[in-house]
């Protein structure tokens, strides 16, 4: 009697376990049925455990919660917004970022129907000024971040690049060089490491003809050389051997089997002169453009740089600011915590050695570092970044639930792991969405601030829209903060016209294009809707 009272429950169980196992929406029940919808009981309770027990909501670190709701809420096309008014600490707390609105602003507004998709391109070509042959206009300020095959799982990179494609967006590539699923419609930016990865001869050094078969292969659109990066500066890395699996050697380039080694530094050049001479090979051999990719520490090789390039002979196209509390798979943590400038600081002290000597209109710059939240994005683009790089922010969006767990190859979701059974959970084309929510939500808050700003574009924004706040008793401009001169921070005046011309194009052609209103971004609630509660676990 007692046993054939227990079928039912079990059984029960067992539904729930085979139902676990097939679903694609959620990583940790794939991979742990019925275990995982613990967590997911204890997410839901989590607000009020935080508020009685544990932590605010904006306590956690690197991402609040606050931050990781709204990336969850948005890659879901859920209620992204908040009740009851700012949870930040104006009153006691330093640094906090406010935006200038303006009563009247200088263009037409650009986005008069709710739910319009925010096409966002760049203020400035990239390549265009050294006239690279292959200059283009990235079709997106928000692109997704140098993260490697190796790094990420396969299907990780598979759903970041088709979330890329889906949205018009660039994807770094990492310095793991282009995998299998990399390819997978979204457009790549080849990132260059110190162990020339993808592009090696067989003693490990550059080969440039394999890099041109790269580019051959790959919707390769531009290169960024790989200097230093944010969370690990002056550092090279190691891929054990036991994670070098058949896959990953044949994307790298190395043995199967055997330790994976990036040096701490450069073969190909080691001064700034030398680096100059590498760029230009590179930028001529191919015809794309080419950037670096640096943390900022010691600002005389950006003083060198910039002196060398005001010659006009030769220069970088695009120059990547990586702030020091951008995220990195393992390091040391006393590099994690006082290595490199945050982003602010490093950005605008590159920025000033650029801007000093008139090369601020030349270059693009694109920023990195959580910069994928909408407040630290405005404060980029104000301070004179013309794309920002989300990374962990993307992570998120696929499934990441900030476990901390990416140097131990145990990550639960799958998203940064190699293990098959991890893995499997991530399936790409359902998190491929998702990745593509989060992109097109993230631009439609920074053209509404754009246009909150009075300007029709985030890139038009400048240092004098933008106040940090010392508490409630004072405040000053970021431009004062980080001693900006009148015009820093903007691109060249024939810039701003003809990206307030396409913002304009853009306008008149949805307008023709479009139906009738519907609900912002599939479930964004009007002000007085209620409930609605997001389910803002990731996984």
């Amino acid at each position: 009697m007692r046993k054939t009272w227990l079928l039912g429950p079990l059984a029960a169980v067992g539904a729930v376990a085979a139902r676990d196992l097939v679903q694609r929406d959620h990583a940790i029940l794939r991979t742990f049925p019925v275990l995982g919808h613990a967590r997911f009981l204890l997410e839901s309770m989590g607000p009020e455990l935080r508020q009685y027990i544990v932590a605010g909501n904006d306590e956690e670190r690197p991402f609040s919660r606050d931050q990781r709701r709204w990336v969850y809420a948005s890659a879901k096309l859920q209620n992204n917004y908040f009740g009851f008014g700012t949870d930040n600490d104006l009153e006691h707390s330093n640094g906090n970022v406010v935006v200038h609105h303006r009563t009247f602003g200088e263009e037409e507004p650009t986005h008069g129907a709710v739910g319009q998709e925010a096409r966002l391109p760049s203020a400035k070509v990239l390549g265009g000024p050294r006239g690279r042959r292959h200059a283009f206009r990235p079709d997106s300020v928000v692109n997704i971040s140098a993260m490697s095959f190796g790094s990420l799982s396969g299907n990780a990179i598979e759903a970041l690049n088709r979330g890329a494609a889906e949205v018009g967006c660039l994807h770094n590539t990492g310095e793991g060089a282009v995998s299998p699923y990399h390819r997978m419609g979204g457009e790549l930016v080849f990132q260059i490491g110190t162990a020339y990865f993808g592009c090696r001869d067989e003693q490990g050094r550059f080969s440039i003809d394999r890099l041109k078969d790269q580019v051959d292969r790959s919707p390769i659109r531009a290169l960024e050389i790989k200097l230093s990066q944010g969370a690990k500066p002056g550092l090279g890395g190691v891929l054990p051997a036991a994670k070098v699996s058949p896959e990953i050697a044949a994307t790298r380039g190395v043995p199967v089997g055997q330790d994976c080694l990036s040096p701490s530094r450069h073969a190909e050049f080691n001064d700034v002169d030398s680096m100059l001479d590498f760029v230009e090979m590179l930028a001529a051999e191919t015809g794309l453009p080419v950037g670096i990719k640096s943390a900022v520490g010691d600002l005389g090789f950006w003083q060198q740089l910039t002196d060398e390039m005001a010659r006009g002979d030769r220069g970088v196209d695009f120059v990547t600011i990586d702030g020091g509390e951008g995220g990195t798979g393992a390091s040391p943590l006393i590099f994690t915590d006082s290595v490199s400038l945050p982003f602010r600081l490093g950005f605008a002290r590159a920025y000033a050695e650029f801007a000093r000597r008139g090369l601020h209109e030349q270059v693009t710059f694109v920023g990195a570092g959580k910069l994928g939240l909408p407040d630290n994005a405005i404060a980029a683009f104000a301070l004179g970044a013309d794309l920002v790089n989300v990374g962990r922010e993307a992570m998120l969006a696929a499934g990441c639930i900030q476990a901390q767990k990416c140097h131990t190859g145990g990550c639960p979701t799958g998203v940064a792991t190699q293990h098959p059974w991890l893995v499997r959970g991530v399936d790409p084309v359902a998190k491929g969405e998702r990745v593509a929510n989060y992109v097109r939500t993230l631009r439609r808050d920074l053209l509404k601030v754009a246009e909150t700003c009075g300007v029709p574009h985030p890139g038009l924004i400048d240092a004098d829209a933008v106040e940090v706040l010392d508490t409630l008793s004072d405040g000053r401009l970021l431009g004062q903060v980080y001693g900006y001169e009148p015009g820093w921070g903007l691109p060249s005046a024939a810039d701003r016209k003809e990206i307030s011309r396409i913002m304009a194009r853009t306008v008149e052609e949805e307008a023709a294009t479009e139906g009738p209103p519907e609900t912002a971004q599939g479930g964004a609630p009007s002000d007085d809707m209620e409930g609605d509660l997001p389910d803002t676990a990731g996984g």
